[in-house]
C-alpha cells in the first residue's frame, strides 16, 4: 500500500499538519518517533498559544492528538532508521518495516542542547527551561540564572530582564562567543550580571529550583548560589541527521527551505523546528505544518489530475 503522505514528527507542526490532511481525507500516516510530543512535553504551563490563557505542554499535544485521530490520522511508533527521499513512490523505514509513500513531511523538530546534569533532567519544569520566551514570565521577580555565551544566552538574557529581578549569566569561558552588539546590550543593562569561567556543577531544590551550585573553572572553588530558575541556552540540535546527503543543511544543521516549507524534492516538505533557526515557538511551528499541509493538498491534486489524464489516452 503506498500512502498519500506520511508525517514525520509528532509536535505542533506534525500534528497541525496531520490535522488538515486528515480533513482534506487524505488519511495521513504519523511516525511519531520514541521521543515524541516535541519541546511541548518539556513545558509546564504554556501561555501564549491562541485560544488558551493557560494549558500544560503535555496536555496541548493530547489534544492535538486528539483531535487529529478524530478525523482520520494514524499513528506508528518507532524511530526511523532509513529514508529514501528520491525514490518514487518515497520509502521510510521504521525498523524492519518499509512504508511507501506519495509525498512526506518532515517535522522532527530540534533539540535543545543540556548541560548533561543529572540534577538539570530532575527540574526539567520545576525551574530548569531552555525556552526563556516560553517560561519568562512565570518568573516575575525572582533571580535567574541564564547559562551560554552565544547569541542565544545574550537574547535570552535581555528577554528575561522584563519579568526576573536580576539575571546572572553563567559562562564557561572569559569572553562571549556572542556578537558585539549582543554583548554591548548585556553589558548595558544593569540587571545583569556575569560569572566568567564558571560552570554549572548542580542545580538545587526540593519540589522545585531553589539555587545552584558553581564551580570557578581557574580556582576549582565551588560556590553556592540562591536563584529560582535557570536557562540553559546553550544552543538548539535540529534532528536533521537522518536526512543529510539527502536535503540541504546550513552550517548548524538546520534544513534548508525556499518559500517556507518547499525542497528541492518533488513531493518532500518540512515544517517546525528543523527548518526554524529563528522563531522556535509552538505556534510558529504549527503554522509552518499547515503550510506543509496546503503544499501536499496541491501536490496530491496534481498527481490525481495527471493520474486522470492519462487514463483519458
Amino acid at each position: 500500500m503506498v500512502e498519500n503522505v506520511i508525517i514525520i514528527g509528532s509536535g505542533p507542526a506534525g500534528l497541525s499538519a496531520a490535522l488538515y490532511t486528515s480533513r482534506e481525507g487524505f488519511n495521513p500516516l504519523l511516525i511519531r518517533g520514541v521521543s515524541s510530543g516535541g519541546q511541548l512535553l518539556l513545558t509546564t504551563d504554556v501561555e501564549n498559544y491562541p485560544g488558551y490563557e493557560k494549558i500544560a505542554g503535555p496536555e496541548l499535544i493530547r489534544l492535538m492528538e486528539a483531535q487529529a485521530i478524530k478525523f482520520g490520522t494514524r499513528f506508528v511508533e518507532g524511530d526511523i532508521t532509513k529514508v529514501e527521499l528520491g525514490s518514487k513512490p518515497i520509502k521510510v523505514y521504521v525498523n524492519d518495516t518499509v512504508y511507501e509513500t506519495l509525498s512526506l513531511i518532515i517535522s522532527t523538530g530540534a533539540s535543545s542542547k543540556w548541560i548533561g546534569l543529572p540534577s538539570e533532567k530532575n527540574f526539567t519544569g520545576r525551574g530548569v527551561s531552555s525556552c526563556a520566551t516560553c517560561d519568562g514570565a512565570f518568573f516575575k521577580n525572582k533571580e535567574v540564572v541564564v547559562v551560554g555565551g552565544g547569541d542565544t544566552a545574550m537574547e535570552d538574557s535581555l528577554f528575561l530582564t522584563r519579568f526576573a529581578s536580576n539575571v546572572t549569566i553563567v559562562h564557561r569561558r572569559d569572553a562571549f562567543r556572542a556578537s558585539k552588539i549582543m554583548q554591548q546590550r548585556v553589558f548595558a543593562n544593569p540587571k545583569i550580571k556575569v560569572l566568567w569561567d564558571t560552570a554549572v556543577e548542580e542545580i538545587t531544590g526540593d519540589k522545585k529550583v531553589t539555587g545552584v551550585k558553581l564551580k570557578n573553572l581557574k580556582t576549582n572553588n565551588i560556590a553556592e548560589m540562591k536563584i529560582d530558575g535557570v536557562f540553559v541556552a546553550i544552543g538548539h540540535q535540529p534532528n536533521s541527521s537522518l536526512f543529510a546527503g539527502q536535503l540541504k543543511l546550513d552550517d548548524q544543521g538546520y534544513i534548508i527551505t525556499k518559500d517556507d516549507v518547499l525542497t528541492d524534492i518533488e513531493g518532500v516538505y518540512v515544517a517546525g523546528d528543523v527548518a526554524d533557526r529563528f522563531y522556535k515557538q509552538a505556534v510558529t511551528a504549527a503554522g509552518a505544518g499547515v503550510k506543509a499541509a496546503l503544499r501536499v493538498r496541491e501536490y496530491l491534486s496534481m498527481l490525481k489530475f495527471e493520474e486522470d489524464q492519462k487514463a483519458k489516452l
